[in-house]
This record gives structure tokens, C-alpha cells and sequence, in this order.
């Protein structure tokens, strides 16, 4: 049996709520080419303070919103702005965070410092990235001395050639392991949808094309059709005969996410039922050229910090940036490939992963998770982050039981 985490003296932040647009594919192609990132993020908004009515609008402390690429419709500002564009009152303050990949990972847990210091009682923390109309590092302008004095590796600006050095690191990751992990994700997505559990949490969103307008309500980027022999022969396009593909990696993707944390005290005295109590999180760095085990410390620490092991934790949402990435934690901590604790309704690989807004994605499935399994106590959400960098969240479910339904 799981023994009581540590608890610091501050207020017990909890996660009340979360909400995300449908994920679309990035270019002109995908379902939101003609819509702006703002708009996503806002939407999203939007349906999280529609399904919580019990908060008051002018009782949100604070708006905290990521984006990877602040420029465009994904600059000034995006809390404020968002918070103003989705009908919160003036009073209520907001502001942007970019830790790339962990963008909104970084958003709920920095509005969760707040709450547990006692400075704030609720708060709204997400991220969205329009990778079509904002590539990743699109007119960035990288350092000279990054390169020129050997700070980084070349290989460490382009994610892809970070996903193909872990293969060439630890050889045990093979490319049919990969495939492996990426077709099943696939399955397990389309199964997820197949029995309503991914849709209840997905807010409708008005698009409009060269055809006129529609409505989006599914994830775009979903293969269920997928099979090893298709993903075998797929280009590689990092390297020559490399083993990185679009079958084993998330695609570029458009999408927001938005979630509702507070203290307990104040979800308390609203009579709102909490879907998880944060225990812990850490980030750590890592040699930026390997950045997919960053997770690997950062969740070392995590459990550290709340005086657990991994033995403890009975769900996983990892996100498949790659299927590699995901491979090299799971076998730095003994798990199996097909363990079913991992990623149970599929993940990036299928659904994408719109940069700065997956933190949250991956809370909202584990939220939901636990409600179905009341036997599991803790559940962990982590990612890696470009850069060298891995993020984890440690959550508490509030089902939990000890007893199976």
C-alpha cells in the first residue's frame, strides 16, 4: 500500500476542471487554417466557465496561458487578452509563459505555487499552439555563441534529430519498438473514442473554409487504419535510413487547452467536487542534443519531492512527443511497453501535440482516468520539453477507494 506523501505547509491546490478544443492538423489542410490561435484559446475558455458556473467570474485570481511561439495572434500577452476576449471581468489579471513543449504544464503549476502560498484561490491555466500558422521556432533568432562556442549541439534545434540520438544512445530502442508503441496508440485512441471517454471533454469548435462553415468536433489526426507494414515503410525523414517516421512521432498540430485549479478550501466552499489534488512536480534539464529523458529526472524528482517511488503511481500520461521518448522513461523505470497503466486511451502519436497546450491534455485524460479507477491512488502526468528540458506533475486522485468497482 502507497504510504502519505509529504505535504508542505501551504494551501492543497486542486485540479477542478479542464477543457480542450479538438486537435486539428497543422497547414492549409487542417480544420482550423482559417482560425485564429487566440480564437481557439478563448473558445476553450469559454466552455471551461460555462460547465463551471458555481465560480464567479471576478473570483479567478489569475489567467495563465502558454504558447511556444508568441507572435501573431499568439502574442500580447495571451492571459490578458484571452481573459478580456472570453468575457472575464477587466478586475481579473492574466499573462503568458512559454516553456515550449511544457508550456501549459508550466501554467498550472506556476497559478498552483500561487494558490499554495495562499495568494490566490482560483485560477485558469492552459496553452495553445496554431503550429500552422506558427511553425516551432519559425523567426527565431538562436544565439550565435549556442553553436559557435559548442553550447548545444546542432542537432539539439531540431527535434527530430533529438528523437533519432536517443536511438542511436541506447540501441535496445529499436524502430519496430517505436512503430510498435505508435500503432498502438492508435488503437487505443480510436477504442477511447469508440466508447465515449475522449469527446466529454472536447469543446465544439465554429470553423470556417473555402466550403464555409462547419463545426469541429473530433481530433483530426487520428489513423486508426494504421498497421506495422504500413509504418515500416514510411520515410524517415531526419536522416537516411534513420528510424524516426510520421508513424512514430506526433504530428504538427492546432489546438487549445484550459483547466481550473484552486485551493481545496475555496473548491470547498463553492461545492465543487475537485477531479485531482496536485502532490508534486519538478523539471530538470538535460544535455538539449537528448532532450526526450528529460523526463526521466524530472519525474526522479517529483517522487522525491512527495516521498514516493514509481512503484506508486497507477496511471501514466506521458506525452508522445516520440514514441522513443516515451520508450526510454518506461525502460529507465522497468515498465513494459504494453503496460496498461501507460497512456490507456492512446496519446500524442494519434491526437498530436499542439506544443504548449498538451500539459493540459494529458491532465484532463488522467482526470478522468481516475474517476473510473477508484484502486489507483496517485497517477503521474510528464513530457519532455525542447531545449533538455522533462516536466512531471505527481496528482492525487480523489476516487480513490483502495477497492476496485
Amino acid at each position: 500500500m502507497a504510504h502519505s506523501p509529504r505535504s508542505g505547509s501551504g494551501a492543497d491546490v486542486v485540479f477542478v476542471d479542464g477543457v480542450r478544443t479538438p486537435f486539428g492538423r497543422a497547414g492549409e489542410k487542417g480544420q482550423y487554417w482559417g482560425t485564429r490561435a487566440d480564437d481557439l484559446i478563448v473558445k476553450a475558455m469559454i466552455g471551461l466557465l460555462e460547465r463551471n458556473p458555481a465560480v464567479p467570474k471576478e473570483a479567478i485570481d489569475d489567467v495563465a496561458i502558454a504558447a511556444t511561439t508568441q507572435t501573431g495572434d499568439q502574442g500580447l500577452t495571451l492571459g490578458r487578452t484571452a481573459a478580456i476576449l472570453a468575457g472575464l471581468p477587466l478586475s481579473v489579471p492574466g499573462y503568458a509563459i512559454d516553456r515550449m513543449c511544457a508550456g501549459a504544464m508550466t501554467s498550472v503549476t506556476t497559478v498552483a505555487g500561487a494558490i499554495a502560498f495562499g495568494a490566490y484561490d482560483f485560477a485558469i491555466a492552459g496553452g495553445v499552439e496554431h503550429m500552422g500558422r506558427h511553425p516551432m521556432g519559425f523567426d527565431a533568432d538562436p544565439n550565435p555563441r549556442f553553436l559557435a562556442e559548442k553550447l548545444v549541439s546542432p542537432d539539439s534545434l531540431n527535434m527530430g534529430n533529438t528523437a533519432e540520438r536517443l536511438h542511436d544512445r541506447f540501441p535496445q530502442l529499436t524502430k519496430e519498438r517505436s512503430d510498435r508503441f505508435g500503432l498502438r496508440s492508435q488503437q487505443k485512441v480510436a477504442a477511447a473514442y469508440e466508447a465515449g471517454r475522449i469527446q466529454p471533454d472536447l469543446v465544439p469548435v465554429a470553423i470556417r473554409s473555402a466550403e464555409g462553415w462547419g463545426l469541429a468536433t473530433r481530433d483530426e489526426g487520428m489513423r486508426p487504419e494504421t498497421t506495422m507494414e504500413g509504418l515500416a515503410g514510411l520515410k524517415t525523414p531526419f536522416r537516411p535510413h534513420g528510424r524516426v517516421t510520421a508513424g512514430n512521432a506526433s504530428p504538427l498540430t492546432d489546438g487549445a487547452t484550459v483547466s481550473l485549479l484552486a485551493s481545496a478550501d475555496a473548491a470547498k466552499e463553492h461545492g465543487l467536487q475537485p477531479k485531482m489534488r496536485l502532490v508534486s512536480f519538478a523539471y530538470a534539464g538535460v544535455a538539449p542534443e537528448v532532450m526526450g529523458i528529460g523526463p526521466i529526472p524530472s519525474t526522479e524528482k517529483a517522487l522525491r519531492k512527495a516521498g514516493l517511488s514509481i512503484d506508486d503511481i497507477g496511471l501514466f500520461e506521458l506525452n508522445e512527443a516520440f514514441a522513443v521518448q516515451v520508450l526510454s522513461l518506461l525502460d529507465h523505470f522497468g515498465i513494459d511497453d504494453d503496460d496498461p497503466r501507460v497512456n490507456s486511451w492512446g496519446g500524442a502519436i494519434a491526437i498530436g501535440h499542439p506544443l504548449a497546450s498538451s500539459g493540459v491534455r494529458l491532465m484532463i485524460q488522467l482526470a478522468r482516468q481516475f474517476e473510473e479507477h477508484p484502486e489507483v491512488r496517485y497517477g503521474m502526468t510528464a513530457m519532455c520539453v525542447g531545449l533538455g528540458q522533462g516536466g512531471t506533475v505527481i496528482w492525487e486522485n480523489p476516487h480513490y477507494t483502495g477497492k476496485r468497482k
